[in-house]
């Protein structure tokens, strides 16, 4: 068990809470491997119905721990949880909403683009800064996010790395809903229990259809994966970081 990670479940729903607050729900690789899990094991119990994911008040999440991601850039190696954890969301056997408050960088955006309904408040900003790092994109964005919001505006988010307030990603169909921050929770647990009231095998075969084949997604996945990991040994990233960490302290 994680303690940055909580798992509880509300009848037919499974919630998955990054909850890290001193970092800004910066995600570790053990984070990754306990969410991983979590919706893996979701999928193969049958009394659950719907995932749901969330952060903390004013951070959804800040994106990968910099000091994993240090590791790998001065040589040290990944391991498999980051991908486990992608697959696991891509293989998804069951809705997936999300409630998305505050900060949400990088991996913190591209989730959602994974779930079938997000919530944001109006304080809420997306923003994938990859290519500012020295990286590309990752999650299956490269393919996901053209294909739910368009190339330019899809370029504007991976490419040139413009934050979307929540009014944007909702006006350009990146999330479901705008929401106070005190409705947020309670708006994604009434959908998640409106989902979890669907019958079943119905709403599986609708959402297959909605999702399509998955394999062209996994593949992708595998492939931002090697240039991910690749460039974060470039010199590009590793100066990238470096200059990240000096303005940091």
């Amino acid at each position: 068990m994680n303690e940055f990670v909580q798992i509880e479940r509300r009848g037919p729903v499974q919630s998955i809470r990054m909850n890290r607050p001193d970092k800004k729900n910066a995600i570790t690789r053990a984070m990754y491997a306990e969410m991983a899990q979590a919706l893996t094991a979701g999928d193969s119990d049958p009394d659950i119905r719907c995932h749901v994911i969330l952060g903390v008040p004013g951070a959804f999440s800040s994106g990968n721990d910099l000091a994993d991601f240090m590791t790998v850039a001065t040589g040290g190696e990944g391991g498999s949880e980051v991908y486990d954890f992608l697959l696991a969301l891509a293989k998804s056997q069951k809705p997936i909403v999300s409630g998305v408050d505050g900060i949400a960088v990088g991996i913190g955006t591209t989730i959602n683009l994974h779930c079938d309904l997000t919530f944001a408040t109006p304080r809420t900003e997306f923003r994938t800064p990859f290519v500012d790092l020295g990286l590309v994109p990752e999650a299956g964005s490269s393919l996901l996010a053209p294909a739910v919001i368009g190339r330019q505006q899809a370029f504007a988010l991976l490419g040139l790395g413009e934050g979307f307030s929540a009014e944007r990603a909702k006006d350009v169909g990146l999330i479901y809903a705008v929401v106070s921050e005190a409705e947020l929770e309670g708006a994604v647990f009434e959908a998640a229990e409106r989902i979890a009231s669907k019958p079943p095998e119905a709403l599986r075969i609708a959402r297959d259809f909605l999702l399509g084949d998955r394999a062209p997604l996994i593949a992708r996945i595998e492939e931002e994966g090697v240039q991910f990991r690749s460039r974060l040994k470039s010199e590009e990233a590793r100066n990238a970081f470096m200059a990240f960490m000096s303005r940091k302290k």
